[in-house]
């Protein structure tokens, strides 16, 4: 399999992992009703980002410079803030997929660009 037919599918892979979180956090309002706005934070950001990833993978395919480097800059947002936060399994997980994603972007490039 070509690197460039691993992107979608993994972007897919984290698009979804990003809205189940997003659910789960809303969930979690009323397990501790004072963190409320916090856990609705979390679920708008995490919706938010899924949303800059849908637009990403589905203008890939116009090869477009800006919308390579928005999808990398998308994916390096992903990847920043892993790390700096408690690290977990969880954490590790959505990093490794999120680095496998990028490298096989970044592999891929000239697939996604116009030369």
């Amino acid at each position: 399999m070509k690197f460039s037919q691993m992107v979608r599918p993994l972007f897919l892979v984290t698009i979804v992992i990003l809205i189940v979180f997003g659910i789960g956090s809303l969930f979690r309002i009323n397990d501790n009703p004072a963190h409320a706005g916090l856990y609705v934070f979390y679920a708008f950001i995490m919706f938010g980002d899924a949303v800059a990833m849908v637009f990403c993978v589905s203008q890939l395919n116009k090869r477009k410079q800006w919308v390579f480097y928005l999808t990398v800059f998308v994916l390096c947002m992903n990847i920043f803030p892993t790390i700096f936060d408690q690290f977990g399994l969880v954490d590790l997980l959505f990093l490794l997929l999120n680095l496998i994603t990028l490298t096989a972007l970044i592999i891929s490039r000239k697939e996604f660009l116009l030369t």
